[in-house]
């Protein structure tokens, strides 16, 4: 079923690219609505309940992962069908890379009041006071660390794990963006969904840092000056995974992130990653270009990585026949 797995992944990551999300009824809004309403009947202010409640989102999404294999283990047809649907699913690059456009033409055309309204579709910062360089540099970071989260990392885990890779990652990240920060209420409750997130991001942030650094040249940068600002700033964000990815997207661009950022009162201050100026808007079409092409090598590298295993698996049974 490798072969069948590996084409569904080809299968999402094209469904992903010609349609995008859907505008209703999306799966992870289905399911961030039912994990939230399940927060409101189990929240308790501590770690253990955090604990109990990531364990059953998430262990719930993986289940029907494992469900639906086990429901096609006898149909590649419908094996691929179902990763295709599930691929799709969780995948978010083609959004991302719209929302990035978006931004960069309501900063073109000097409407502040537009672009505002549409920082919270890239991350929680509140973009009341913010001008135009700040809500370029929100796009360009934003497009950096989610084009791990909402891409690498989900591929990485689906050619790994199949079907259950691909939708318990989702749930593991879509409870970090819910509970996961360092808010009153989060602080202890989301501390379990926000160290799960951690580890799950861990080995894809440092692949999507890599094929960013590779790819610099496709918008005119350098993989020496993005390898170096990867390994010089990569660790000095607060986040063990976020850092790697932005650093290696401010190296690429030959642009300078990190800063104060306002979330609805509460002020983190970022160290400053990279070189070069703050980003510009002209910035935001290149980050979206670095971001497409770090998405389709990592769907190569995915679909590569299962079809291989599945070349390995039919040698091995004709040795076992012999």
């Amino acid at each position: 079923m490798d072969g069948a797995t590996a084409a569904g992944l080809l299968a999402g990551a094209a469904i992903d690219a010609a349609v995008g999300d859907p505008r209703r009824g999306h799966p992870v809004a289905v399911f961030g609505s039912r994990a939230a309403a399940l927060e409101k009947r189990i929240y308790r202010d501590s770690r253990l309940a955090g604990v109990a409640y990531t364990a059953v989102c998430v262990g719930t999404a993986t289940g029907v992962g494992l469900l639906a294999e086990r429901l096609t283990r006898s149909s590649p047809v419908a094996r691929a069908a179902v990763t295709a649907a599930a691929t799709w699913a969780v995948l978010g690059g083609t959004t991302l890379g719209r929302e990035g456009s978006l931004m960069a033409r309501s900063l073109r055309e000097g409407d502040l009041a537009a672009a505002r309204a549409r920082l919270p579709h890239l991350c929680g910062r509140d973009p009341s006071g913010l001008d135009a360089a700040e809500l370029a540099r929100g796009t360009v970071e934003s497009i950096a660390e989610n084009t791990s989260d909402a891409v690498v990392a989900p591929l990485l885990w689906g050619a790994v794990f199949g079907v259950p890779g691909l939708l318990g990652y989702r749930a593991v990240n879509t409870l970090d963006a819910m509970v996961g920060h360092r808010s009153p209420r989060h602080a202890r409750f989301g501390w379990a969904s926000a160290r799960l997130d951690d580890v799950a991001n861990y080995v894809p942030a440092r692949l999507t840092a890599l094929l960013t650094t590779g790819l610099a040249g496709l918008v005119g940068g350098s993989p020496r000056r993005a390898a170096a600002v990867l390994a010089r700033d990569g660790h000095r964000h607060p986040s063990p995974n976020s850092g790697r990815c932005e650093a290696a997207f401010a190296g690429a661009l030959g642009v300078r992130l990190g800063g104060a950022n306002d979330y609805g009162g509460r002020v983190e201050h970022r160290p400053e990653l990279g070189d070069g100026p703050c980003p510009a808007v002209s910035d935001i079409p290149r980050s979206v270009r670095l971001a497409r092409a770090v998405s389709w090598a990592s769907v190569g590298l995915a679909v590569a990585a299962r079809a291989a295993r599945a070349r390995s698996g039919r040698r091995a049974g004709r040795g076992d026949r012999r």
